[in-house]
C-alpha cells in the first residue's frame, strides 16, 4: 500500500457527491413544478470507504497509481424512482446534461444479473473546482425503483456477512425475492395512472389547505379579525366534510379578501 494521504485523495469525490446530490434534488423540484410529477422519488450519495476501495482494487487488479481511472464508483449517487419507466426518463435527463460527461452505461434492468440484481448504472466524468484548480473525477449514478433498492440493500448486507460467498439456499431465496420485486414493479406500472392521480389529488388538497390557513393568518396581519374568524369557521366546517371543491372556493375568497385588505392599507 502506498503512503498517500487518503483524506486528501477523497476530497474531490466528496465534493462531487455533494454537488451532484444538490443538482438532482433541484431537478426533482423543477420537474415537480413544471409537470406536477417528478420521476425522481429521492436522491442519496456516498463516497466509497477506503477499505472498500482497496478491496475492489485488489479484486479487479487495479494498480494503486491507477485508482482514479480504474475504480469508477468511488463517488456514488443513487436515484430512486417509483416506476420502471421513470428510470429511462431520468437516464435521458442525465444524458442531456452539459455539466458532466457520460462515459458508459450498464443496463442491469433489461439484462439483469444472475443473482437477480436489477438497476441502471451510468458512469460519468464530473468536474469539480478544487482549491488547486479543476479536477475531473469519475462517479457512478445508479437509477432504480424502490423495490429494486430494497432488494439490493439486503443482498449487499448478506454479501458482506458471507464475504461474497453466499450459501446456495440464501442465493436461491434471494433470486426468488428479486423476481417477486420485479413482479411488484410491473404491477405498479400497470396501475401507474391511478397511483399518479391519487398522489396529485393528495398534493392538490394539501396545497389548498396550506394556502387557506396561510391566507387566514395574513388577514389577521392586516387586522381583518372578523373576516379571518369567519373564514376559519368555514374552513373548520369544510375540513370536517372533506369538501375539496368548496375548499378551493374558500381559498379564492380568502385571496380576494387579502387583495382588498392590501388595497385598503395602501390607500
Amino acid at each position: 500500500m502506498d503512503g498517500r494521504d487518503w483524506n486528501y485523495f477523497l476530497l474531490p469525490y466528496e465534493q462531487a457527491v455533494e454537488e451532484l446530490k444538490v443538482k438532482f434534488k433541484t431537478m426533482r423540484g423543477e420537474l415537480k413544478v413544471r409537470e406536477s410529477y417528478a420521476p425522481i422519488e429521492f436522491v442519496t450519495g456516498r463516497v466509497k470507504r477506503i477499505s472498500s476501495i482497496l478491496e475492489k482494487a485488489k479484486r479487479l487488479q487495479v494498480p494503486m497509481d491507477q485508482l482514479e481511472s480504474g475504480i469508477e464508483d468511488i463517488a456514488g449517487i443513487r436515484i430512486m424512482c417509483q416506476f420502471v419507466d421513470d428510470i429511462r426518463r431520468v437516464a435521458d435527463f442525465i444524458r442531456a446534461r452539459k455539466d458532466l460527461t457520460l462515459i458508459a452505461e450498464k443496463d442491469y434492468i433489461t439484462n439483469f444479473k444472475e443473482s437477480g440484481y436489477r438497476s441502471f448504472h451510468m458512469i460519468v466524468e464530473y468536474p469539480v473546482q478544487t482549491a488547486l484548480g479543476l479536477k475531473k473525477v469519475l462517479a457512478e449514478i445508479q437509477i432504480r425503483t424502490l423495490a429494486m433498492n430494497f432488494w439490493a440493500t439486503i443482498e449487499h448486507s448478506l454479501n458482506y456477512k458471507y464475504k461474497e460467498s453466499l450459501p446456495e439456499e440464501v442465493r436461491r431465496r434471494l433470486k426468488t425475492a428479486a423476481e417477486a420485486a420485479s413482479v411488484l414493479d410491473n404491477e405498479m406500472s400497470s396501475i401507474r395512472q391511478e397511483i399518479l392521480s391519487a398522489q396529485r389529488g393528495f398534493e392538490e388538497k394539501s396545497n389548498t389547505v396550506s394556502k387557506v390557513l396561510t391566507g387566514i393568518q395574513d388577514l389577521y396581519f392586516y387586522h381583518r379579525v372578523r373576516e379571518a374568524a369567519q373564514f376559519q369557521l368555514r374552513f373548520n366546517e369544510l375540513w370536517e366534510k372533506e369538501n375539496a371543491w368548496d375548499m378551493k372556493q374558500l381559498s379564492e375568497d380568502i385571496q380576494e379578501a387579502i387583495s382588498r385588505a392590501k388595497g385598503s392599507a395602501l390607500s
